[in-house]
């Protein structure tokens, strides 16, 4: 009995070889003619352990050798019939104990894969929730830069208008400063718009105009030609586009005739097409200026206006390509599809 309960010390570090010792005891025990009920019980506790802590097939093959060894010695070595009650209790316990171990063994891989698929789903939430704050992020600086780079081109140019014509025809500075004034509160305009969109869903200062489309594309286009940029529009039809694909064409051009404006150099023209083919539409902006700006590597000089209209297409599933034309001047295409993952 001491050896036995002296070896179930160290049962979770070695289950199998503690198992074969204080089977070895009992089988010992009942060898000797003496009652092996107490001894036994060492080797019982030895064999939950074993079931508790290692897989269902060794469980079932330990567990059986277990059973019929200390109940064959107990039937051939005990002074009771072989059907006595206690060789039948020495079945029992073995038994009871493999399917008690082999129970808690399942029982703590259940909850382990529950905290694992928990502690999973947590660290996903996480992940997309840094993801959407990115792509929001994303979103908002390229509506700002598309608004400030675009107002802020037609200021300067129209101020500079005025500068020059200030002494000699004040009436004409006056009309140039009129539309820095129109161009600078539509700035302020859609920057309050682009800024409302970071207030919490339940303020009441949030504004509620709807975002630009291409329903105002002809606005947009009279500012540039205001400032002295010529721009022929051909649209196909106007026919309502889903939300984001009119937003992201609208900004395309808005950007597209900034960059014309800024770096296709004096006297250029540009031309603008919208047309709706098949499930996408097509948005081209083209120009005949040379410019002194490598425009290829980008317009803007800070690398992110063609970007900008890069990440607008592909958030919508589209494409966005921009190069040189062999006669001269720039070409900026976006495909963008009306039905897709942005849409």
């Amino acid at each position: 009995m001491a050896a036995g309960a002296a070896a179930l010390v160290v049962r979770r570090r070695a289950p199998l070889r503690v198992l074969a010792f204080t089977s070895a005891v009992t089988v010992a025990e009942l060898a000797g003619g003496d009652p092996a009920g107490p001894v036994a019980m060492s080797a019982v506790v030895a064999l939950y352990t074993v079931a508790a802590r290692t897989d269902r097939p060794t469980t079932w093959r330990v567990g059986l050798a277990t059973m019929a060894v200390l109940t064959g010695a107990a039937m051939a070595c005990g002074p009771d019939p072989w059907y006595g009650q206690e060789n039948l209790a020495v079945f029992a316990w073995t038994g009871m104990a493999a399917a008690a171990g082999d129970a808690v063994r399942s029982r703590r891989a259940f909850v382990d894969a529950i905290r694992e698929r928990a502690e999973r789903a947590e660290r996903t939430r996480e992940e997309e929730a840094r993801r959407r704050v990115a792509e929001e992020r994303l979103r908002i600086a390229r509506d700002l830069h598309d608004v400030v780079a675009h107002h802020i081109a037609l200021v300067n140019v129209q101020a500079g208008v005025a500068a020059h014509v200030m002494d000699r025809r004040p009436d004409q500075a006056k009309e140039a400063l009129a539309h820095v004034r129109t161009a600078s509160r539509s700035a302020l305009e859609e920057l309050r718009a682009t800024v409302g969109l970071l207030r919490q869903s339940g303020d009441p200062a949030a504004p509620t105009e709807p975002a630009p489309g291409l329903a105002l594309l002809d606005g947009l286009l009279a500012g540039f030609r205001h400032a002295g940029l010529p721009v022929r529009l051909v649209r196909a039809d106007e026919e309502p586009l889903p939300s984001a694909v009119d937003l992201a064409a609208y900004r395309i051009v808005q950007e597209a005739l900034t960059n014309v404006r800024k770096h296709a150099g004096p006297g250029a023209r540009a031309e603008v097409s919208v047309v709706r083919f098949g499930g996408a539409l097509e948005v081209t902006v083209l120009d005949d200026g040379g410019g002194r700006t490598p425009r290829g590597a980008d317009a803007d000089g800070g690398g992110h206006g063609l970007l900008g209209m890069r990440e607008r297409a592909a958030a919508l599933g589209g494409r966005l390509t921009t190069a040189p034309r062999p006669g001269g001047g720039f070409r900026v295409q976006a495909i963008l599809p009306l039905t897709g993952p942005g849409t």
